[in-house]
């Protein structure tokens, strides 16, 4: 309750000097506003990363090597091995070519696999001497698996190159058509129906009619 008039004055006289000084401290009190808090201490900062650090760039791979191709079992070009095995065409030396031997290797989507095989004879004692013994009159210039196949093939044939219908294989053509292989000149992706044709050093071809 507040004291008007003459009754407040007669009030303040009664305080003491203690009290008025009290008095005056409680009033001041009420009359202020809460103080924003000061700043955190370190100690409760202490383990808060503030600034985030730079991501540390993963280490680049080391490059390495692609994988050595290998012919493809039963097709001209080396049969099975990879081309780090093979070693240059030593003796006996394989005879000029005679023959190319053209099959279909595999059938794909769309596509047939074409496989040339140069072939050396009519020499059944070349054959024999080379390792095979069923006397035949032609034969590669090394049995499949033989790790001088690719060389005495490459002495002997050279790069073999393939036509369809008489054209060139070429990539992105429509109707008949080859595509080479990417590794292995031997082998050629066929499409469509025709004569596809592989020539070799010598001006030596076999020919396939696909129906």
């Amino acid at each position: 309750m507040t004291v008007r008039g003459p009754h407040a004055r007669t009030a303040m006289k009664r305080l003491s000097p203690f009290g008025l000084a009290l008095t005056a401290l409680l009033a001041a009190g009420a009359c202020s506003t809460p103080q924003d808090e000061g700043p955190t201490r370190p100690d409760a900062l202490a383990g808060r990363n503030l600034i985030p650090e730079a991501p540390v760039d993963a280490p680049s791979p080391t490059p390495t090597p692609d994988d050595d191709w290998t012919f493809p079992p039963g097709s001209g070009g080396g049969g099975s091995g990879a081309a780090a095995d093979a070693r240059p065409c030593g003796e006996p030396l394989p005879p000029p070519i005679s023959r190319v031997n053209v099959k279909v290797l595999s059938t794909q989507a769309e596509r047939l696999v074409l496989d040339a095989t140069p072939l050396v004879g009519p020499n059944a004692a070349y054959c024999r001497q080379i390792g095979f013994t069923d006397d035949r009159q032609f034969c590669p210039v090394r049995p499949e698996g033989d790790p001088e196949r690719s060389d005495c093939e490459a002495l002997r044939a050279g790069r073999p190159t393939w036509t369809a219908n008489g054209r060139p294989c070429q990539t992105g053509a429509t109707g008949t058509h080859c595509v080479n292989h990417p590794s292995n000149q031997y082998l050629v992706f066929a499409y469509g129906t025709g004569t596809f044709r592989a020539c070799v050093s010598g001006g030596v071809c076999g020919t396939i009619t696909i129906p």
